[in-house]
């Protein structure tokens, strides 16, 4: 069915199904873009809200193409069980984040000190209870159906949440380690609709008849040359680059601290090859920006195989999209099935080459341990540094 709203209906009426098509994926995707722009504005908090929510959208159009396929009608407590499940490993997986992250706030309070001590505890036995309360839920007549769906439900849990709190780490390391990735996504998804619709004229899988060549190598470089330009921005700025912390004197989240190196201007060399054509020796640039053209390669050439995933998966089950959410867009899911695969890759990115020792995460922790634990570390330390000749 055409869920294209009425007023774009009768404004492109006179238009071809081509052309109407692109003015309508047009005008939402800004529609879109300036939203992602006001919770930008709005600020971290306000964006792992929101991650939450779209979290849950596609969990629920995932699950709901599994209800419907599978016919599933007449399972007892199969949708009760399905958001339990999520609702656990969100317990565990945020429980964990927040306990990583804002340390010194679990510690000072004491409920959620009780809660932090007995957290994997308590979301083993919330899960078993589930786990339980699927097994009690069995019936003769369905239960290869039902175990159909307990593994339809966690697969969907795997790849929905998981990558969702990879998410919100990023987050937490500095919103330019959230906003980079996801903009170089949504670059490279518009730059190659672009150049497909425009210049494609080369299938470039079978999975999705629609994509080209053309769109492919065009989305590259146009999203590798906007990384470089969206990262020397955002560089500049501490709200951007400062991770996520909590002040204790204000109560408060805070974004910011003194830049890292990466955040600073450094004078980098031209190859020979390439100062003849440009007329430059040097350049002056953010280390950001050299990590930015990883990303933005990832987000060119392997990110979109999340798409074709999601196409294959679609056509498996004969379905257009995820959902009708957005009009000529389809599901949230259909927006951000290279997401979750940018996601994972920043994450393992930012542990492999940027992240280090976090000295105040550790003075924080200490700073818990009770007088003759600190002492402890103190006088080892110290002798560590004595042997070293720092001292």
């Amino acid at each position: 069915s055409d869920d294209t709203p009425e007023v774009l209906n009768r404004a492109l009426s006179n238009l071809s199904s081509r052309w109407k098509n692109w003015w309508v994926r047009g005008i939402l995707t800004l529609a879109m873009i300036t939203f992602f722009f006001i919770i930008i504005y709005l600020g971290p908090m306000v964006l792992m809200t929101i991650v939450m929510c779209v979290q849950i959208k596609c969990f629920h159009e995932i699950i709901t193409i599994g209800y419907n396929v599978y016919h599933s009608y007449d399972l007892p407590w199969f949708r009760t069980l399905s958001w339990y499940f999520l609702l656990c490993v969100n317990y565990f997986f945020y429980g964990e984040t927040v306990t990583d992250y804002f340390f010194t706030l679990v510690q000072r309070e004491e409920p959620l000190r009780i809660l932090s001590k007995y957290h994997r505890f308590i979301s083993f036995a919330l899960y078993l209870t589930g786990f339980c309360m699927f097994v009690l839920s069995l019936v003769k007549k369905h239960y290869r159906l039902q175990f159909y769906m307990f593994g339809w439900t966690h697969v969907t849990l795997l790849i929905i949440v998981t990558q969702s709190h990879l998410i919100i780490h990023n987050l937490f390391e500095g919103m330019i380690w959230f906003i980079v990735p996801i903009s170089c996504v949504i670059c490279n998804d518009i730059m190659a609709y672009m150049f497909g619709f425009f210049f494609g004229r080369t299938p470039l899988i079978k999975l999705s008849p629609k994509k080209t060549w053309e769109g492919f190598i065009g989305g590259f470089f146009a999203t590798v040359l906007f990384g470089l330009l969206l990262s020397y921005v955002m560089s500049g700025y501490r709200c951007f680059t400062c991770p996520v912390e909590f002040n204790n004197d204000t109560n408060s989240f805070t974004v910011d601290c003194e830049p890292s190196e990466l955040f600073q201007l450094q004078e980098y060399n031209i190859p020979l090859v390439l100062q003849s054509v440009l007329g430059w020796k040097t350049v002056r640039m953010y280390p950001f920006q050299i990590h930015s053209i990883a990303l933005s390669t990832f987000a060119s050439l392997i990110g979109p195989f999340g798409g074709f995933f999601a196409s294959g998966f679609k056509r498996a089950f004969k379905i257009k999209d995820f959902a009708n959410t957005i009009p000529g867009h389809g599901g949230i899911m259909d927006r951000f099935d290279c997401q979750y695969l940018m996601a994972t890759f920043v994450n393992v990115y930012i542990a492999s080459f940027i992240r280090g020792p976090n000295p105040s995460k550790l003075i924080q922790q200490f700073l818990t341990l009770r007088p003759d634990q600190q002492l402890h570390i103190f006088n080892t330390l110290k002798a560590h540094l004595v042997d070293k000749g720092l001292l």
